[in-house]
């Protein structure tokens, strides 16, 4: 059965992966300069061939005008022709009848060509030719000499160009084995800062040691890589320091609510199996206990929430939607609402539209609201406000609690920071840290300031978008229509702009 042809380019390929990158340069190197000396191998060669060739017959035409002179002298027939000394040029003449005469012991030329026969009979003047024979090539010039012609010759020598060629693959293997040698020489030094790198790499693999920065050493690409890794490193030890700090505040404030859900379970508990439940616990007690109880475990249940939420380390998995934020506000407030009736929301928004994750933002407003809502006393609103402000929309959240103290502002936003004033009341501390961390994914801004109730204001700005088509090709005059106010009943108060939540 016969192999695939496609299957040794293949193998080939396979084994030039598995090469080191220091074999692969070497390699490179090495055949970049074999093919650099067979290309100047080749090109000198033509080269010397073409020089040698215009000597030869520049001596050949030299040595015919010396020959034909004499013949028309002393005639073709007469002219006296030496000796041949064993070695040199070859001469020949040719008769006005077609003979030849040769000196005594010269070899044999091959037969006189029909051009020649031509030149000798006056057809031209001169006739440079080489004949190449299976023995011996010759260089042959016919010069028109009186009534016919004298031929001088030359053997084709290749030797000169052998031991060019010769001399040029020494030259040229001492390239090669020089430049495999300086290849591997330039790679090792080159692949140093790489070869630390890797060790430094592997060093923190194995001891999880993420404090060991890596050396900056090197220039270009190299010192490019460094920097990326050290800023890995330094981004994974950010995240390590979070987790730490999470998980050790997540263990404290936890210990609180479960200490004191433990110890009332194991109260009842232990009264009931006495079976001086009823007795020891009265009616009035046991409801307050176990009011306690359920506000503890709802604290808890928050608490885990927001744990969980925080622990996430993304905004959500919902896809981002260009949505109407006066509708997340109001869904927001609803949820806040229901959730602590006792608190009254009062909304003043208009028609926004911002690129985000409807749930996210909800998420962010409803924890605001919340946090408004423990600070503002019992005769005043939580009031939400929601405007555009040029490229941005603004949404603020005010109360008329006693306000954020100065050295608390910087902290307000920091996961489990609570201030000393907010220790009895109830919370996490995690949920201006969770609005803080949307309002960063969708591109805003989060700030706290005092409000002119003199509690806090706490306002967020994120990037206004484009409303959908159908609602941008609104005319000025339906848009005037829309806004305008409507006839309001007889004996109705003044309206307000504010929408109250259910």
């Amino acid at each position: 059965m016969s192999r695939p042809a496609g299957r040794e380019p293949r193998r080939l390929t396979r084994w030039w992966r598995r090469r080191s990158l220091r074999s692969r340069l070497t390699v490179i190197a090495a055949t970049a300069i074999a093919v650099s000396v067979f290309v100047a191998f080749q090109v000198a060669s033509q080269l010397l061939g073409w020089e040698l060739q215009d000597s030869a017959k520049s001596q050949l035409r030299a040595d015919s005008r010396v020959l034909a002179t004499n013949a028309q002298r002393a005639g073709l027939a007469q002219v006296q022709l030496p000796p041949y000394p064993g070695s040199g040029r070859l001469v020949r003449v040719i008769l006005p009848g077609g003979s030849l005469r040769t000196p005594a012991g010269q070899p044999a030329l091959p037969p006189v060509s029909e051009h020649a026969e031509r030149v000798a009979q006056g057809a031209s003047a001169d006739l440079m030719e080489s004949n190449d024979s299976d023995e011996d090539g010759y260089l042959i010039y016919t010069l028109r000499a009186g009534d016919g012609a004298v031929q001088v010759a030359q053997v084709a020598d290749d030797s000169p160009i052998n031991q060019f060629g010769f001399g040029m693959l020494l030259i040229g293997l001492l390239c090669v084995a020089g430049g495999a040698l300086v290849g591997r020489t330039v790679a090792r030094t080159g692949l140093a800062p790489i070869d630390r790198l890797t060790a430094a790499a592997v060093h923190v693999a194995h001891t999880r040691d993420l404090d060991a920065d890596i050396p900056d050493e090197g220039g270009g690409e190299i010192r490019r890589l460094i920097q990326s890794i050290n800023d890995m490193l330094a981004a994974l030890r950010d995240s390590r320091r979070a987790q730490r700090l999470l998980a050790e505040d997540a263990a404290h404030e936890l210990k609180t609510p479960l200490t004191s859900l433990r110890l009332n379970a194991e109260l009842l508990i232990r009264l009931d199996r006495r079976g001086t439940l009823d007795s020891a616990l009265p009616a009035e007690s046991r409801t307050r206990l176990l009011n306690d109880l359920g506000a503890q475990v709802a604290e808890l249940s928050t608490l885990v929430a927001e744990l969980t939420d925080l622990a996430r380390g993304d905004v959500s998995d919902e896809n981002t939607e260009l949505l109407d934020l006066a509708d997340v506000v109001a869904a927001a407030a609803t949820r806040a609402r229901s959730r602590t009736p006792d608190v009254e929301v009062a909304l003043d928004v208009t028609s926004v539209w911002v690129s985000g994750r409807p749930a996210a933002l909800e998420r962010a407003v409803l924890n605001l609201i919340d946090n408004a809502g423990k600070w503002s006393p019992a005769d005043q609103p939580v009031q939400v406000r929601l405007r555009a402000e040029g490229a941005s929309v603004v949404l603020e959240v005010d109360d008329a609690g006693p306000g954020i103290d100065a050295a608390d502002v910087p902290r307000v936003f920091d996961r489990f920071y609570r201030a000393d004033s907010a220790r009895a009341l109830p919370g996490s501390g995690l949920g201006l840290s969770i609005v803080q961390r949307v309002v960063d994914a969708h591109g805003g801004l989060a700030t706290v300031a005092r409000s002119a109730r003199g509690g806090a204001l706490l306002r967020v700005d994120l990037p206004a978008a484009a409303p959908p088509a159908p609602i941008a090709r609104l005319t000025a005059q339906e848009d005037t229509a829309m806004r305008r106010p409507q006839p309001r009943p007889h004996g109705s108060g003044p309206k307000s702009d504010s929408r109250r939540a259910p």
